[in-house]
């Protein structure tokens, strides 16, 4: 599989073209960067990959010291269902570590009698040194979809099982797009987990240890909600953004609220991400800062070289993109970058 990735001097790439950089030449030009924006006054914006940087799907990101980790619904082509990371210090050239999770090593995985299963939509956060990895398992028909939890030590894993479903669906709930987001006013870690063909939205506090639901917060779905909910928050907001729509067509979408709490109430702000007449279904989002400049951006998933309203085939793309707000602190409507797909080209 192509990557799509380059090298750098002093790099090294593997057939698959995933690159180690080399830390030391990295690491100038990061501090020839900085001294260059302090000294001539020039705006700290670090260079960006041209999208897309590599196949892939519901990419969850986090930032652990000058590191980006991206951990994508992605398989590598051989049998069974596992999770891998993807790292990079300048977000062109990245580093493939795994299988971190393998559903070989989660026993509860077959209590439900369904013959097979499926790795989807993880979600990481470190606490206190720990790093828990929270991950989809589907199918959601005819059984429940699940959601597990496992705890590593480093944010390449291995991630070890807790040993039960952290949250198990029904009732009208597809237990799937598990994020959780630690409450800089509380302090508390919340779970939120939900959507689909259920498109509900609910949201549990975590005990201390992380795995394990300490209770359920009431909370309202906010208006276009579909899955992929994630939290993040800036200048005194909850900012909630979301995927809309059908994730194989063009109306898969990233929308927006926000509220004066991690449960709302809700202001929906309307559409960030939408399709364009060169990319299609753009959606399942992070938000981070990128520790070259502390810039904020978006990672998505996207379908690039399509035509037309879809259903869409092939693999979708994992992009990166910039963030910016208003003066008022509001997420501003995000515009896609990018390669022009060769279908879009003639």
């Amino acid at each position: 599989m192509t990557l799509g990735v380059r090298a750098f001097a002093g790099e090294e790439c593997d057939e698959r073209r995933v690159c180690t950089p080399n830390p030391t030449a990295d690491t100038l030009a990061r501090i020839l960067f900085l001294v260059l924006a302090v000294l001539f006054g020039v705006p700290t914006v670090a260079q960006l990959p041209s999208n897309p940087i590599f196949p892939g799907a519901d990419p969850h990101a986090v930032v652990a010291g000058n590191t980006v980790w991206i951990y994508p619904t992605w398989n590598d082509g051989t049998p069974g269902e596992r999770f891998f990371a993807f790292s990079s210090t300048n977000l062109i050239d990245w580093k493939r570590h795994g299988p971190v999770l393998d559903f070989r090593d989660v026993a509860w995985i077959g209590d439900d009698g369904a013959p097979r299963h499926h790795a989807w939509a993880p979600s990481v956060i470190e606490r206190k040194g720990r790093w828990y990895f929270y991950f989809s398992v589907g199918p959601q028909h005819p059984t429940p979809s699940r959601i597990g939890v496992a705890v590593g030590d480093q944010p390449q894993g291995p991630f070890r099982d807790s040993g039960r479903p952290l949250l198990t669906g029904g009732d009208g709930f597809e237990a799937i797009d598990p994020m959780v987001f630690a409450d800089p006013t509380t302090d508390h870690c919340l779970l939120y987990a939900g959507g689909s063909a259920g498109a509900r939205l609910r949201v549990f506090e975590l005990e201390s240890d992380l795995v394990r639901i300490a209770r359920e917060l009431p909370v309202a779905t906010p208006p276009r909600f579909t899955e992929g909910a994630f939290m993040h928050h800036h200048a005194g907001r909850y900012h909630l953004t979301y995927s809309h729509g059908g994730f194989r067509d063009a109306s898969y979408s990233v929308h927006y609220a926000t509220g004066t709490s991690p449960t709302g109430p809700w202001e929906y702000r309307g559409v960030l991400l939408s399709s364009d007449h060169l990319r299609k279904g753009p959606g399942h989002h992070a938000f981070i800062r990128d520790p070259r400049s502390g810039e904020w951006l978006v990672m998505y998933h996207r379908w690039d070289g399509q035509t037309g309203d879809g259903p869409y085939r092939g693999s979708r793309q994992v992009c990166v993109d910039r963030v910016t707000y208003d003066t008022d602190g509001f997420l501003r409507p995000i515009t896609m970058t990018g390669r022009t797909p060769p279908s879009a080209a003639k």
